[in-house]
C-alpha cells in the first residue's frame, strides 16, 4: 500500500515553474531516494509535501488523506517528521530542550521518555551534550540532533534533506547508519541527497528529479548502474 501519493505537482515560485507535474508514490516501508543536481527541485517537493508551500496543482495523499492543503503543523501530528536543509536547530536552547521540542504533538509522558531513551542509545554524543546550546554543537552533532528530534515526534514517515551536507565522511557513514536503522525498524524514508552514491547504495527505489522533472526512476541498485546517472551523478 502506498502511504504517500504525489500526483501531477505543480509548484510556481512567481512566473517560475520549478516542480512541472510530476506523479510519484512510495510504500510502506520503503526508503525512496530523490536525486538530482542543485536547483532541480528536490528541496521544493519536501517543502511541498510537509505543507511549508502551497501548490499551484496536483495532489498529495498520505495515508489515503488528501493533505494537500493542510498546513505544516498539523502533518507533524500525522507521523510525517521532516529534517530540513542546513539542521535548523533551535541554538539558544539546550541539547534536551531541542529534542523535547521533537515531541510537541505527543501526550505520553512515559513513552516520551522511552523514545529519548532510544535516541539517546543511537546518538550518546547527545546525551553527553543535553545541557549544552544547540549552537555550541558541529555540524555532524547538530545534524544528529534534527535527526534526534525528528525522531521524537515517533514518526511513521521521515522526509530526510541534505542529512550529509557539509559533514566529514566519518560522520556521514554515521548518519546513514542511523538512516539504515530507522529503515530497518519500518519507517517509511523519502530521502534527498547530494551524495547520490551513498543514498542508491541504501534505498530501495529511486527517481531522478532534473529542472522539475522526473527523469528516471526504478530499483535504486539498477540506477545506480545507469550509465546516464553514473555521468552525472557519480562522476564516473
Amino acid at each position: 500500500m502506498a502511504v504517500l501519493e504525489v500526483k501531477d505537482l505543480v509548484v510556481n515560485y512567481g512566473l517560475i515553474q520549478a516542480i512541472k507535474g510530476i506523479s510519484f508514490e512510495i510504500e510502506e516501508g520503503e526508503l525512496v531516494a530523490l536525486i538530482g543536481a542543485n536547483g532541480a527541485g528536490k528541496t521544493t517537493i519536501l517543502h511541498t509535501i510537509t505543507g511549508l508551500i502551497q501548490p499551484k496543482a496536483g495532489t498529495i495523499i498520505y495515508n489515503g488523506q488528501d493533505i494537500t492543503k493542510i498546513p505544516g503543523y498539523k502533518i507533524v501530528s500525522l507521523g510525517m517528521s521532516h529534517v530540513p536543509e542546513g539542521r535548523r536547530v533551535f541554538a539558544n536552547l539546550t541539547v534536551m530542550e531541542n529534542l523535547k521540542m521533537g515531541a510537541y504533538t505527543r501526550k505520553d509522558k512515559k513513552e516520551i521518555e522511552e523514545t529519548l531513551k532510544t535516541v539517546f542509545e543511537h546518538f550518546p554524543r547527545l546525551e553527553e551534550r543535553k545541557n549544552q546550546a544547540a549552537g555550541t554543537l558541529s555540524g555532524g552533532e547538530q545534524q544528529m540532533l534534527a535527526m534526534g528530534r525528528a525522531l521524537m515526534s515517533k514518526p511513521k514517515m521521515l522526509l530526510l534533506d541534505e542529512p550529509s551536507m557539509g559533514l566529514s565522511p566519518l560522520m556521514v557513514k554515521e548518519v546513514f547508519s542511523i538512516i539504515d536503522y530507522c529503515h530497518k525498524e519500518g519507517i517509511t524514508i523519502l530521502l534527498v541527497e547530494q551524495n547520490a552514491k551513498m543514498a542508491l547504495n541504501y534505498a530501495d527505489r529511486a527517481y531522478v528529479l532534473e529542472t522539475g522533472n522526473i527523469t528516471l526512476s526504478g530499483d535504486a541498485k539498477d540506477i545506480l548502474n545507469n550509465d546516464q546517472v553514473k555521468k552525472a551523478y557519480l562522476g564516473v
